[in-house]
């Protein structure tokens, strides 16, 4: 019969067993998703260029028009499609634990709505704030930061009101409604006074899209992701006693405020910096942890790498869907996510048996 260690270990044998999976999967996703598109491009040959490109291997020489699909246009979007997708499922899993709230998501706290509001800035008034000239030339590097510096301006102010307080989960969430109220009002009245060029501009990014990846955009984004889930990792165990109860937590000698407050902040950043990249996209944050719950449990220290695993293959197929659906045109990605999102996550609560939130 076997004792409870030996149980521990083999739920967790599972749940690396399923991580692989998903890592796996992923990775064969991410150059199948390359290979769609107008262009007709194999499997093999997306397989083929990557590889030579990389590790020189392999002797069939590529077109140049093949190779410039694959690596200008449809391998950045597949990496951002990843690194959007991973930020999104892992921090909705922090905010879904830290919260102690099922339906929270990586925008609770308000981050969508000021990053909303400082690109409805930037798109609105950039001409007349920073001049025609520079905003032809770097128009979109000035909604990108202008969404970022908002997005956490944000989750800024949300901390020092509850840190006045002295306040924990309610006033944490009480604040983040308060601003996006805010907000939204801000970008209601950007609206109001857009012409029709700033309007269809701003309602593009409103709904979410991965059309404009570049590769500086990898290379910035990949190590701000990576080191922030480390964080965040490192987090996980306290976040897991965090899930028994304040008071349990406090008593093992967590300072459940602080560290609430910084993984908050962490994943608040992660989230800002992403959406600055991409416009809103919902329901990844949402549904990646639930999946990953139902599969493996609320532990922390997988749930937080499987749910951002779910959330990019998740991500990835949106906005190949988004690519292919209408070619040769496309739709934003936010339609997909949420046309989809929205009645999966209503089947999964009606399917599911008992409550595996506690």
């Amino acid at each position: 019969m076997e004792n409870d260690a030996d149980i521990y270990q083999s739920i967790n044998k599972k749940r690396i067993y399923i991580l692989i999976l998903l890592s796996l999967s992923l990775f064969f996703g991410a150059i199948y998703a390359v290979s769609l598109g107008i262009a007709d491009i194999s499997f093999k040959d997306v397989y083929g260029v990557i590889a030579k490109k990389l590790f020189g291997v392999g002797a069939k020489e590529y077109s140049s028009f093949i190779k410039g699909v694959i690596f200008n246009i449809r391998l950045p979007r597949v990496l951002l499609a990843v690194i959007t997708g991973i930020s999104l499922g892992s921090n909705g899993a922090v905010m879904q634990s830290i919260l102690q709230n099922p339906l929270a998501t990586p925008y609770t706290l308000g981050v969508s709505a000021g990053s909303a509001f400082g690109a409805g800035l930037t798109i609105i008034l950039g001409n007349v704030i920073f001049g025609a000239e520079l905003m032809t030339q770097y128009g979109s590097w000035v909604t990108i930061i202008g969404a970022f510096i908002f997005g956490v301006v944000t989750i800024l102010v949300i901390n020092l009101i509850v840190s006045l307080k002295n306040g924990g989960i309610t006033t944490l969430i009480l604040a983040g409604v308060a601003l996006s109220y805010f907000f939204s009002a801000g970008l209601s009245f950007f609206k109001y006074t857009a012409d029709r060029e700033q309007l269809t501009e701003l309602t593009i990014w409103l709904m979410g899209g991965l059309y404009r990846a570049e590769w500086i955009d990898i290379i910035i984004l990949t190590p701000i992701v990576i080191i922030g889930l480390l964080y965040l990792l490192k987090m996980a165990w306290d976040i897991n006693v965090l899930n028994a109860g304040e008071e349990i937590a406090a008593n093992l000698g967590i300072k459940v405020k602080k560290m609430r407050r910084l993984a908050s902040i962490i994943a608040a950043l992660l989230t800002s910096c992403v959406v600055a990249f991409t416009g809103i996209i919902g329901f990844i944050g949402l549904i990646a942890p639930h999946i990953c719950r139902m599969i493996m449990g609320n532990d922390n220290r997988f749930l937080i790498i499987a749910s951002g695993l779910a959330g990019a293959l998740i991500l990835l197929g949106a906005d190949t869907a988004a690519r292919i659906i209408i070619d040769p045109a496309e739709l934003p990605v936010g339609i997909i996510t949420s046309l989809f999102g929205a009645p999966f996550f209503l089947y999964m609560l009606l399917k599911r048996k008992g409550d595996y939130w506690s």
